[in-house]
């Protein structure tokens, strides 16, 4: 069933960062929440193209992109508070979208408040605009000297497979995060069309 097909992401990512919290090194940390990212997006690409797995996660979008964001939250503190990496600024940028989204959300999915996911998206993009950047920074750091130079934004903290950094995970968690939201403003906008109709 579509139930059964759709796999909750945020209860993955929410289980990995409670297990990886301190068990874990900052490497492996990062795989295995690369990974997670990865599951996520599989299942976003399933749910546009199967309509029962839709329609779960449009039941479900608040907790999906709630548990999301407070992982990327839970994460980018284990990296710093933990494994010890300084946050360049533009890392600050992304937390600045990032962590109120973790509080956002959550609030929304114990009131069942759909239309929280509009503004959500809103906050998601400025996110996914900033890990751009970032990543574009990393991927060439001659063209700008936007950080510090005790702590440049081109630092590579850590690679997930020798190849993600954690601007790269943050960015894929706004992908997420946004595309959840767009799914489940659609269950909003049905509802209402449907009120309407009845009137």
């Amino acid at each position: 069933s579509g139930r059964r097909a759709c796999w909750d992401v945020g209860h993955w990512f929410a289980a990995f960062c409670a297990a990886c919290w301190t068990a874990m090194d900052a490497s492996t940390v990062a795989t295995v929440f690369a990974l997670a990212l990865f599951a996520g997006l599989v299942g976003i690409v399933v749910a546009v193209f199967n309509e029962s797995v839709r329609a779960v996660v449009r039941r479900r979008a608040l907790m999906i992109a709630g548990s999301v964001a407070v992982a990327a939250t839970l994460g980018s503190l284990y990296f710093s508070e933990v494994a010890d990496f300084i946050p360049c600024e533009l890392c600050w940028y992304q937390r600045i979208a990032m962590y109120p989204l973790a509080v956002l959300l959550v609030m929304a999915a114990v009131r069942r408040d759909q239309s929280m996911l509009l503004y959500v998206r809103v906050i998601a993009l400025f996110g996914l605009a900033v890990s751009a950047y970032h990543v574009w920074i990393q991927w060439f750091p001659e063209k700008s000297n936007f950080c510090e130079f005790d702590n440049p934004c081109s630092a590579r903290w850590v690679e997930a497979f020798d190849r993600v950094t954690i601007p790269q995970m943050a960015g894929l968690s706004f992908v997420l995060i946004i595309a959840t939201a767009t799914i489940g403003l659609r269950t909003s906008a049905e509802s209402q069309a449907s009120d309407k109709s009845v009137v």
